[in-house]
């Protein structure tokens, strides 16, 4: 399930779209990065690109892209649930705050 900033709704009023939108992104980065640093130890471990030994930078770049991508793509599909869980906790933060004032 994709999240954007319709669905988070729950402590924001109408007026705050670009701040749902905001929050939804961080969260989605967020876990993201979560993601990537779970999958880099999936990685090969001797550096090799398709069976071949390369050295250089450029396979460990190019892996590191492909490794971040994925993490990208799992986490905007929905990934572990940390994203929402995120929002729920910072729009029940941001409505106390809201209502305290």
């Amino acid at each position: 399930m994709n999240i954007t900033s319709g669905s988070i709704g729950h402590g924001f009023t109408t007026t705050d779209a670009q701040t749902r939108s905001k929050l939804a992104d961080a969260a989605q980065q967020f876990e993201a990065m979560l993601l990537q640093e779970m999958l880099k130890p999936m990685r090969s471990e001797d550096g090799d690109w398709m069976g071949e030994d390369k050295k250089d930078g450029a396979s460990d770049t190019i892996t590191s892209f492909g490794t971040e991508a994925v993490a990208r793509a799992i986490s905007k599909n929905g990934g572990l649930g940390i994203a929402k869980q995120v929002i729920r906790q910072v729009s029940a933060e941001h409505e106390k705050v809201q209502k305290g004032t």
